[in-house]
């Protein structure tokens, strides 16, 4: 019998394009610095700026494959269904006896002899159901990230240090081999967020 690791490979290497177009974002390559944002002197229209420049990393394919609105996690820069299959389980954390750990360990690794990698990060789990993203436009991911029934519970300050400190939000600018990272750095997506805040916390109309 081969090592599930051999086998979760193997089914990594095979998976092909199927899943819908309609649902994979442009790919974002550069984040503008809060600098460019400072000649808009209207509180609310700065806002709807900054958070607009935010949804470039929201909505990156490194983001929007762990904030699916259904079913399980999305793979790669054009969103396949994740190959093996696996479901949400209790947590996020994938069902008993095929959890994320079983194939994600603590750290991206390579694969020996193709191009390409396992991702990786402790701990590897999708967003919660209620934090889906997929197929949401900019102002209803914005409506939803502020809403504490749906982010956690989280304030406009936690959603600053999930957005600027958080280790697995940070895996998406060092996704591995194989993977566009999210645009600019996490801390210049802290920087946006705490601008964003700071203009009122105002959503795109």
């Amino acid at each position: 019998m081969k090592p599930i690791g051999t086998l979760a490979l193997a089914a990594l290497l095979a998976a092909g394009p199927v899943f819908a177009e309609s649902h994979q974002p442009e790919i974002a390559t550069e984040l503008r610095p809060v600098s460019a944002f400072e000649d808009i002197e209207n509180d609310d229209e700065r806002a709807s700026a900054l958070f607009t420049e935010m949804a470039k990393v929201l909505q990156h394919p490194r983001c929007l494959n762990c904030h699916p609105v259904e079913g399980g996690p999305l793979q790669g820069d054009d969103m396949q269904p994740h190959d093996p299959p696996v479901v949400r389980g209790a947590g996020g954390m994938g069902a008993i006896g095929m959890q994320c750990n079983t194939c994600h360990g603590a750290e991206n690794v390579a694969f020996t002899g193709a191009e390409g990698s396992i991702p990786g990060h402790s701990p590897w789990m999708l967003a919660p159901l209620s934090m889906g993203w997929i197929g949401l436009t900019v102002p209803e991911i914005c409506a939803q990230l502020k809403d504490p029934e749906r982010n956690g519970n989280r304030d406009l300050a936690a959603i600053h240090e999930h957005n600027a400190e958080d280790g697995l939000v940070g895996w998406g600018w060092h996704p591995g081999e194989g993977r566009t990272p999210v645009p600019g750095t996490q801390e210049q997506f802290g920087e946006l967020t705490q601008a964003w805040i700071d203009a009122g916390a105002g959503c795109p109309s």
